[in-house]
């Protein structure tokens, strides 16, 4: 009886720590949610004669060019990304192991920061024109010239830096895919080519739409960008409704609509990764890669070193030669300012990222019921929604409760408040934590699932409650997990520009604001030093990335 006694115990304690535990999951989901909530309550309020402005005016331009955006950048990308993941999983050539993570360097470099390179290199002003028309003797008018502040000029831009996306899952899956299938078609006569075209991309193509989905997804909620080479998409629509009209609720349900492309994108992502498939065969040897010779292994060289030079090396060097004139005196107090602004943020939200990350992952791991992990699910869906409708959604509730707070205040006591919380770096910390939970999620809940239930299931017959569990146990075995997931978020939060452009307090500025700004002051030189900082930076996560990639295990190493 005493056992009996000892287990009913232990049963309610459980069960008491469990009402908690879903209580303030469903308090957390929530408070997270309703930025997404308020952006699609406002299609429910009447539609102002703004509207009318945009559906004479604009709003043809914001939907063709939004999706003339996608349709080029999901060309480019699956043509950049799948080539590269075929050189590198597929094929052997001299560099194959230098290219297969040098791939992945573009990743450091935000779209908005090449955009701003590429102009100062391709421009009427720039080094190229300017060598053309001293060499040749032309003046304005004697030469044609590609516009690089263009769409295509955006579409090739955001091509070059989100293909690794693309790049990555479908390496995995070419890796991955049953060896004897590609044998058959190479003993059946089929030449590599047709083998690529015929059986391994559409055996490959879970992965490479859901590749291409998050490149779009990234490509929806770029600002800088499209701002910058003045293409008329649903972000800068945005930002005009808002700060041009006035309009907040319109920029709103803009804000929505942006949606629906988002969500349909989330859509095939998941159909995809539904169908995704993985079978090992431990006794099945590893495919032969296609030995290339001769010009061919001269090509294959040639095209991988061109996209790495065009994707980050170009860009990169002209930033450090921007950056190095009169470094001196660009490496001052304000600098200085912008670089501990930027970490103390980037270091704050990261922070709270990966403490909430560790709370959903957990409750995910502890109580796997549908409502649970629905719950997680709603959490993690703001990396998918672009920064720009996050702070339409963030903005909106905050200011109504200022409001309210203010007109409370003012009756009661005769003292208005102002803006308490609008415009706090605190507002700034939680739209972080909105947009890149997932980030830490997805890392978090990676490194959990590979911790056994059984040492869960140990623990807890010896009535350990689930927050000791994850204190005493689980934390010390995620040490690196977590790291991980620090690191990521940090550097994310370090390049958004969007959510950070419309939420930061009065006079604060950050590394990529500023870099914003004298770009579009026309003033390139002086954004060299911010924006390479920010490369230098975003270079941390490839390194994990590609620190995974050498350790992987070839059939040819």
């Amino acid at each position: 009886m005493e056992i009996d006694s000892r287990s009913s115990g232990f049963n309610a304690t459980n069960q008491s720590s469990g009402r908690g535990w879903r209580t303030y999951l469903y308090i957390v989901t929530a408070i997270i949610a309703v930025p997404m909530l308020v952006i699609f309550a406002s299609l429910l309020q009447p539609f102002s004669s703004a509207w009318q402005h945009l559906f004479d005016t604009v709003l043809k331009d914001y939907i063709t060019n939004s999706l003339l955006l996608m349709a080029g950048v999901g060309a480019g990308t699956l043509i950049l990304g799948v080539s590269a993941a075929w050189l590198t999983a597929m094929c052997e050539f001299p560099g194959r192991r230098i290219l297969s993570w040098a791939f992945l360097l573009p990743m450091a470099m935000p779209a908005y920061i090449i955009a701003y390179t590429y102009t100062g290199i391709l421009d009427f002003s720039g080094p190229l024109q300017t060598a053309l028309r001293d060499t040749y003797d032309w003046q304005y008018g004697d030469y044609y010239f590609p516009e690089i502040r263009s769409l295509g000029g955006a579409i090739c831009m955001l091509s070059l830096v989100l293909y690794p996306y693309v790049y990555m899952l479908v390496r995995v899956a070419f890796l991955e895919q049953s060896t004897a299938v590609l044998e058959a078609s190479r003993n059946l006569g089929k030449k590599p080519w047709q083998t690529l075209f015929l059986v391994a991309l559409p055996m490959a193509r879970p992965a490479i739409v859901a590749g291409v989905s998050l490149a779009l997804m990234e490509t929806l909620a770029d600002y800088g960008t499209v701002a910058y080479f003045g293409v008329s998409s649903f972000t800068t629509g945005i930002f005009r409704t808002w700060y041009g009209l006035g309009e907040l609720t319109t920029a709103a349900q803009l804000c929505a609509f942006l949606m629906l492309f988002v969500f349909a994108l989330i859509m095939a992502e998941r159909w995809s990764r539904q169908r995704l498939r993985f079978h090992h065969h431990s006794a099945q040897k590893k495919m032969a890669r296609l030995q290339l010779s001769g010009w061919r292994s001269i090509l294959a060289m040639s095209i991988g070193s061109l996209i790495i030079f065009l994707g980050f090396i170009l860009p990169a060097a002209q930033l450090s030669i921007w950056a190095s004139t009169g470094w001196q005196e660009k490496l001052n107090a304000d600098f200085l300012r912008l670089l501990f602004n930027s970490f103390a943020l980037a270091a704050i939200a990261a922070a709270c990222c990966l403490l909430v990350a560790v709370f959903l992952a957990y409750t995910k791991r502890v109580f796997a019921s549908r409502i649970e992990l629905g719950a997680v699910a709603v959490a993690s869906l703001g990396y998918a929604v672009p920064g720009t409708v996050i702070a339409v959604g963030v903005l909106i509730p905050v200011a109504w409760l200022d409001n309210q707070i203010d007109f409370l205040s003012t009756t009661w006591f005769d003292y208005p408040t102002g803006l308490l919380i609008s415009g706090t770096i605190g507002l700034l910390v939680f739209a972080y934590l909105v947009r890149f939970l997932s980030v830490a999620l997805n890392t978090v809940d990676s490194g959990l699932t590979a911790i056994k239930p059984s040492i869960d299931e140990s623990a807890r017959s010896l009535g350990a409650t689930p927050s000791r569990v994850l204190s005493r146990i689980h934390l010390p075995i995620l040490r690196t997990s977590l790291l991980t997931a620090l690191l990521l978020v940090f550097v994310e939060v370090l390049k958004e520009l969007p959510t950070t452009l419309i939420l930061r307090p009065f006079n604060f500025n950050t590394l990529a604001v500023r870099t914003y700004e004298l770009a579009s002051d026309e003033r390139l030189m002086d954004a060299a030093l911010p924006a390479l900082a920010i490369v230098i930076i975003g270079l941390l996560p490839v390194l994990l990335i590609t620190k995974s990639i050498l350790n992987e295990r070839f059939s040819n190493e």
